[in-house]
């Protein structure tokens, strides 16, 4: 009853308006911005056996009008997720994102001091193709294309565009072998 009165507050809490898709919430989600959040079927919020099911929360944002982040078929989002878009995020069918996960695709603020605060921030759209997986805590920055079936390590920050079919790890991510 705890978690379901949980979800049931964020539902109240996200102000996103176009939302196409109903993902199965075992975990609350909260979906904020003006832009378009698409879900696939089949898609997945929160893991009960995971770290931080019962303190944590799932965060996605499309924030301006133009902005967009598709979720495809048979995704599953572990407890923490978050995913921050101003241009585009899209995510396709059968990938699996551990625990704490972030995708944003762009800095956040602008990078020169004098606009830093009141500045648009740069944003270049991220890709994760099909059979990705994620590891735990992994971070995918602005710009980054995910191969298919590739697997990235926990604590990765993906800063460059990782090939289809292989292994990478570490803050930069770096190709550790072929799979």
């Amino acid at each position: 009853m705890f978690v379901k009165l949980r979800i049931w507050k964020y539902q109240f809490l996200s102000s996103c308006n176009r939302v196409v898709g109903k993902p199965i919430l075992y975990q609350p989600l909260q979906l904020k911005g003006n832009g378009r959040i698409s879900f696939g079927k089949n898609i997945q919020i929160g893991v009960i056996n995971s770290p931080g099911y019962y303190s944590n929360y799932c965060y996605i944002e499309a924030r301006t009008e133009d902005s967009e982040i598709i979720i495809e078929d048979n995704v599953a989002l572990n407890n923490g997720f978050s995913a921050v878009a101003l241009t585009k995020i899209t995510i396709k069918k059968n990938v699996l994102i551990g625990v704490n996960c972030s995708i944003i695709d762009n800095d956040g603020h602008n990078l020169h001091a004098n606009h830093r605060i009141v500045g648009k921030p740069k944003s270049v759209e991220v890709f994760i193709d099909e059979n990705v997986f994620l590891g735990n805590n992994v971070t995918v920055l602005k710009g980054v294309m995910i191969g298919k079936n590739s697997v990235i390590g926990n604590g990765s920050v993906v800063t460059k565009n990782i090939p289809e079919n292989v292994i990478a790890a570490g803050n930069p991510a770096k190709i550790i072998r072929n799979l």
